[in-house]
């Protein structure tokens, strides 16, 4: 039977000296990265929005470029079907064991809400299927909180209680949905939590309601026996002039506020690290010292935009870092590293959607095993570990532990009558050693 991929091929690892455009150079899933397999290191997803649904359109020109089949068909449940026939046969050749979606990624919105439950539960069936037929997993669902105008003003943060319910209807239909498919998180992003203008915003009030909404759906998490994570995904704007959940840090502190620090991790995306003037590996880093670690979107902006480009990744150093600190952090357990990114909208050709996979997953791959040499080498954590030795005296145990008040800490300073010589922090060393690795 003849698909819009028929022309590719089953994508396979070929190694560093291939040419062949469409084949793994570095992503090899069997090998044994420090005694895992590759595979299950990375644990690669697909995502189903800007392959699938996104039509190559922008604001400039909304017709789209692309000529995806399943995008000219009139009959929205006919459409979905063909896109889940399409999606699933993508995944498959290109070998990436899951995927993720938005509710109206696989259903299309309904007259009613009735509707679209029925829609979504229709599909749901569909999924179903193909994953029992192709092997594929759920690595994440969410819910698409932000496209129907009903959100304009938000979701859990609406000025409206009704907008609210509608929302918490979505969700708890998506959280079921992910359930039913064995998905392993599931994602909360917000782009309508926020706000345009304070002038018309109560703040307080707001940040109030999403605490209440993600209280439920924790409480709801443990009604249906979900064993999966609940992930927050942190972007600092877009569409929102300004996002509660503006960086992880921000994160953290919302969920401690709300009593849900145990119960809620983040899903950390490269390009909305960038848009909070944070690099990529600050972000995974904040999270895995504050022990809200869950998964990545792994992506990359254009430092000149000051938008959400979602370009797949091609900075080997950025991401070997990344990898890095994910390694040291014990690595992932439910989450992934799932590809929050898309073709430009001049890459029209089916080939291309593979092209991006390829090099992205490529690049995380050849990232990983430069973060092994990293590990295995030791050089870079040793000079970390000798930084930090003054902390690791009796001194820096009674400082750390509280047995040392800000007085008696003075009179040691004043007792001692001397000033401490400071140390090199040697950046220029341990980037020069970086580039070894690499």
């Amino acid at each position: 039977m003849s698909t819009y991929f028929s022309d590719v091929p089953a994508i396979a690892y070929e190694g560093p000296q291939s040419s062949n455009p469409l084949a793994f150079k570095w992503y090899d899933k069997d090998r044994l990265v420090l005694g895992k397999r590759m595979e299950d290191h990375l644990r690669f997803a697909a995502c189903y929005w800007h392959s699938f649904c996104w039509n190559g359109s922008d604001p400039f020109g909304h017709d789209g470029t692309f000529e995806r089949p399943w995008q000219r068909v009139a009959d929205p449940m006919a459409a979905a079907r063909m896109k889940a026939d399409a999606a699933f046969d993508f995944f498959s050749r290109l070998g990436a064991p899951y995927y993720c979606f938005h509710d109206r990624d696989v259903a299309p919105e309904g007259s009613t809400p009735r509707a679209s439950v029925n829609h979504l539960h229709e599909m749901v069936d569909v999924l179903q299927a193909k994953q029992a037929a192709t092997g594929m997993k759920l690595l994440w669902g969410t819910a698409n909180l932000f496209s129907h105008r009903r959100f304009m003003s938000g979701a859990s943060t609406n000025p409206d209680p009704e907008v609210f319910a509608l929302a918490a209807l979505q969700v708890k239909e998506a959280m079921d949905a992910t359930l039913k498919l064995g998905g392993e998180n599931y994602v909360l992003w917000g782009g309508r939590e926020g706000y345009e203008t304070l002038l018309n915003t109560r703040m307080g009030q707001e940040l109030d309601q999403m605490g209440r909404f993600l209280n439920m759906v924790v409480d709801y998490k443990h009604k249906i026996g979900f064993k999966g994570a609940i992930l927050i995904e942190p972007k600092p704007r877009e569409p929102s002039k300004h996002q509660y959940d503006f960086d992880t840090a921000t994160v953290f502190g919302f969920l401690q506020r709300h009593g849900l620090d145990k119960e809620i991790k983040v899903n950390i995306e490269g390009n909305h690290a960038t848009l909070s003037g944070h690099s990529f590996e600050h972000e995974v880093a904040t999270a895995l010292d504050l022990g809200i670690f869950g998964s990545i979107d792994m992506n990359r902006g254009d430092m000149q935009c000051g938008w959400d480009t979602d370009q797949f990744p091609n900075n080997i150093p950025e991401t070997a870092l990344v990898m890095y600190l994910i390694l040291q952090g014990g690595g992932f357990t439910t989450g992934g590293l799932n590809f929050d990114s898309k073709v430009r909208r001049q890459s029209i050709d089916a080939e291309d959607m593979f092209h991006g996979h390829i090099g992205g997953m490529d690049v995380s791959a050849r990232a990983l095993l430069i973060a092994e040499q990293m590990v295995i080498d030791g050089q870079l954590a040793r000079h970390v570990e000798a930084r930090y030795a003054g902390w690791n005296t009796p001194f820096g145990h009674d400082l750390m532990a509280g047995r040392l008040g800000l007085d008696q800490v003075a009179t040691r300073a004043l007792d001692r009558n001397q000033d401490t010589r400071p140390v090199s922090g040697r950046q220029e060393l341990l980037e020069n050693l970086l580039n070894r690795y690499l």
